[in-house]
């Protein structure tokens, strides 16, 4: 049976780029950099999880095929979602995150799951800032209520 998650793809129009995005910025730390068959794999993962790697695969490797460049239109346009990540400090990390040079699409909001800021890579996939609340999610509360 299923164990967990090792492993997800987020999708790079750059890879150096992204790397330097991830390690420098973000403060994860490079897992893995190989190539094979002029495939180059790089994996970076959060320094406190070292059971779950981020795989930045290049939009116009083999995998997408015939369907490259419609993918490196959807990444760029900030179309794709890439990930959920936790903090403790929502408002925190944003404006440590923030003052790193990281581009920023909503600033920390309640949410009834938590707070929440929406960041992008340098290619354009989304990712969700998420502090979940002690409590727990506030599922009394309608997306309406906290939502602009």
């Amino acid at each position: 049976m299923i164990k967990g998650l090792a492993a997800a793809t987020v999708w790079s129009t750059d890879q150096e780029r992204d790397l330097a995005f991830f390690t420098e910025k973000l403060g994860f730390e490079l897992r893995g950099d190989t190539s094979a068959d002029g495939v180059r794999r790089i994996t970076v993962g959060a320094r406190d999880q070292p059971d779950v790697e981020l795989a930045l695969v290049r939009t116009d490797g083999p995998g997408p095929g015939p369907a490259a460049e419609a993918l490196a239109e959807l990444v760029r346009a900030g179309v794709l979602g890439a990930a959920v990540m936790r903090t403790d400090d929502c408002r925190a990390a944003y404006e440590e995150l923030r003052t790193r040079g990281v581009e920023f699409l909503q600033e920390p909001r309640e949410r009834p799951h938590g707070t929440e800021a929406v960041f992008r890579d340098p290619s354009g996939n989304r990712y969700t800032l998420v502090e979940r609340p002690a409590a727990g999610d506030d599922r009394s509360r309608e997306w309406s209520e906290v939502c602009d």
